[in-house]
């Protein structure tokens, strides 16, 4: 099944690519206009070594290498662990860019993210995209548990390039998941659950055909 329009709604820089970025360069590949939309850039809890918008510089540089085009990358400027006092306005920004990109497939955060910020894009985005197919990635670090209803098969290629786009955020490097082992294993466990070598993997909310 292929998907001419597809958008991404990462509550911070990053997850988006953590959740499914193999997926996304497979897509793009195969023909897909991937957009990516980016709620916050976490200036707040920046470390204090690195500059505080370096997530915004890093975030170009990630999608790029996914193979998104720089005109699909959106950046938002909420503040971290503040979106539960946004929602009405994240829902208006969401029905903002549902109206203008028109899209046919939307990823998003996991029912089960215990994240406050991943929460609230999960439940405005179900309200938003509710007549779209609407995909939710894992986040394991933030998931008590996940309901992985649909599996993504991918090539060495995608995870590389996976890979490759997580070593854009150097800021983000201390972080206990952003390393190429943890990505490469989980892409392996999942590939493992349907006879591939790698797999990312889903949890359908609602898929249109």
């Amino acid at each position: 099944m292929k998907y001419k329009k597809v958008l991404v709604l990462a509550p911070h820089t990053d997850d988006g690519e953590l959740g499914c970025g193999a997926t996304i360069n497979r897509m793009i590949e195969e023909g897909s206009e991937v957009y990516y939309l980016a709620f916050s850039a976490c200036e707040q809890s920046v470390l204090k070594e690195f500059p505080s918008d370096i997530l915004i510089t890093e975030v170009k540089e990630a999608t790029q290498k996914l193979g998104i085009k720089p005109e699909n990358l959106i950046l938002l400027k909420y503040e971290v662990r503040t979106f539960n006092f946004r929602r009405q306005d994240i829902l208006n920004d969401m029905i903002h860019y549902r109206d203008l990109i028109k899209p046919d497939l939307v990823f998003m955060p996991c029912s089960n993210d215990v994240h406050q910020d991943h929460e609230t894009i999960y439940k405005e985005g179900v309200r938003a995209f509710k007549f779209c197919s609407i995909l939710c990635y894992e986040l394991p670090w933030n998931n008590f548990s996940m309901t992985t209803s649909m599996f993504v098969n991918l090539d060495t290629k995608h995870i590389n390039a996976k890979i490759e786009a997580l070593k854009a955020y150097k800021s983000q490097a201390h972080r206990p998941y952003a390393n190429e082992q943890f990505i490469k294993s989980l892409a392996i466990t999942r590939g493992t659950q349907i006879q591939t070598e790698f797999a990312e993997a889903f949890e359908i909310k609602r898929i249109l055909y």
